[in-house]
């Protein structure tokens, strides 16, 4: 039964790897990533009770903590430059605002 279980999870994050090289918006992507880190922290949580070793269940807080960073930092990067991009299209709307009324003529 956990074999079984291990190869639908491997399918599994095979398929969100493909929406993380596809994705049509960085949100997929992003979350397609954090998909993939739960999976694999099923897969060790898995593998520590067929084994049964102890040891993969610390290995698996330690990925879920990584895993956890790493898309907390991904959003923010994300973020940073969607707010960056958001102010930019500002300015530029305010500089063809101000052309298309001009001085008024002195």
């Amino acid at each position: 039964m956990f074999t079984g279980v291990l190869i639908v999870l491997a399918v599994l994050i095979l398929l969100c790897l493909a929406r993380a090289i596809i994705g049509p918006r960085i949100a997929d992507r992003i979350v397609a990533v954090n998909m993939m880190g739960t999976m694999v922290i099923v897969m060790i949580a898995i593998l520590a009770l067929m084994l049964g070793e102890g040891y993969l269940a610390d290995i698996c807080i330690i990925y879920a903590m990584i895993s956890f960073l790493a898309v907390i930092i991904l959003t923010k990067v994300y973020m940073g430059v969607y707010l960056e991009k958001k102010e930019k299209e500002e300015q530029q709307e305010k500089g063809e605002n101000q052309e298309e009324h001009g001085d008024g003529g002195i």
